[in-house]
Parts: C-alpha cells; structure tokens; sequence
C-alpha cells in the first residue's frame, strides 16, 4: 500500500511539471534534452568547427552556387555564410562586401592562362589555346563570371573589369602575342601578324559569344574561330 501511494504521488508530481507519468518518466530526460533548442545549440558548438583554408573553400563555394544559380544581384553575405555553415561575421572579417567576396572566389577558381607548348604549327597551338579559354567559359566559374558581368552597375563593373583584365585578358594575349612570334620565325605566320589588335580577336569573339550571344563556345565554334578567323588573318 506504502508502495502504491509513493507511485500515486510521483506520478501527480510528473504530471504537473508536463513530463510522462509511470515508468516513462525514467527516459523523460533525455525526451527533453532532444527536445531542446537551447541543449541543440550547446551541443552543435562543441562540434569541430571549420577554419583556415578549409572553410574558405566552403564560403567560395557557396558563393559560386549563389551566383550560377541565382545571379550577382541575389547573392548575399547572409546567404553565403548560411550555405557554408558559418556565421555572416567570419566573412565580414574577411571581406567588406559581396563585391571583393566574389572576385576572390572567382579568382580562386578560375584556372590561371599558361604557356601554350611548342606544337608545331601556329594553327595547333592557337587551336589549343583558343579551346582552353573556351573550356574556362564553360565551366562553372565561367558561368559565373557571366552572371556577374550581365548585372554590375557601372562602379561594380569597373572593379570587375579591371579584375578581368588582369586575371584573364592580359594574360591571355601575352599568351597569343607569343604563339604569334613563334610562327614568324617558322614561316607559318607573315611578319607584324603579331600586333595587340590581332591578339584582342580570340578574347574579343569569345565573349562576344557568351555574354553578347548567350550561346555556348563549344568545339565546333572553337574550330570556326582558328579557321576561318585566325587563320587568314595571320597566314603569310
């Protein structure tokens, strides 16, 4: 009867403080602690957090997803640190703006213009130039290289602009400029073929044809540009 009483009265106590009554009170603790945001949160910060260069990759990448998917004018800081799963002051830290955020993922990602190898021929290796800078236009970063340029007032588009210009113009004609004197010394491109203005053609037509046009630069444009453009401008 003792018994039967003290069970009576634990299970009036439980009811009144909204926890179950009998033997599922044993397991109410660890119902509430699920149940819980403020004992979520408290668990959630003991979880390794990302830092360094690891979670730099995760913000970039984000705000890749941002941009491709939804343009530079919807992109925001608040977005992005949600995505990466870190707090919108990490990167206030790192950047004063979306703006500097974007051209550093962009400048993380976009492969950087190289020396084209010795192929033989100045058609060869202005084909396998002009095709690594298309394939960059097809990519993901390319993509939203695109984006950005489409939508930039004119203060934001200056500072990519000049972003563009050293990142991927200049050197791409410096790149050109080198195919060019190559093939004057072999005799497969005529004298003062190598100007700026003949190098400024395959970066000229091929944003012409992704931002302007909005169509891909794919293989067979590739093999349009270097044949019927290039090729008669600098054949001797």
């Amino acid at each position: 009867m003792d018994q039967l009483l003290r069970r009576q009265a634990a299970d009036r106590s439980n009811r009144s403080t909204g926890l179950p009554a009998g033997p599922a009170a044993q397991r109410a603790p660890e119902a509430v602690r699920a149940s819980c945001p403020v004992q979520v949160v408290a668990e959630a910060l003991v979880r390794p957090r990302r830092r360094g260069k690891e979670l730099e990759a995760a913000i970039f990448e984000a705000a890749l997803d941002q941009l491709t998917s939804g343009g530079f004018a919807r992109l925001t800081m608040e977005g992005v640190a949600g995505a990466a799963r870190t707090g919108k002051a990490a990167l206030y830290r790192r950047w004063a703006s979306k703006v500097e955020l974007v051209i550093d993922a962009l400048d993380s990602t976009l492969p950087r213009p190289a020396d084209t190898p010795a192929l033989g021929s100045a058609r060869a290796e202005l084909h396998y130039l002009v095709e690594s800078f298309a394939s960059v236009a097809r990519s993901r970063a390319g993509g939203a290289m695109s984006a950005v340029l489409a939508e930039l007032d004119h203060e934001q588009a200056e500072l990519f602009k000049d972003f563009m210009t050293r990142r991927m113009l200049e050197p791409t004609k410096d790149v050109i400029m080198d195919i060019l004197r190559r093939g004057a010394e072999r005799g497969d491109v005529r004298p003062g073929a190598a100007s700026p203005v003949v190098a400024d053609v395959v970066p000229a037509m091929l944003l012409y044809r992704v931002k302007v046009c909005g169509r891909e630069a794919g293989p067979e444009f590739v093999d349009q540009l270097v044949d019927e453009v290039l090729i008669p401008l600098i054949r001797p």
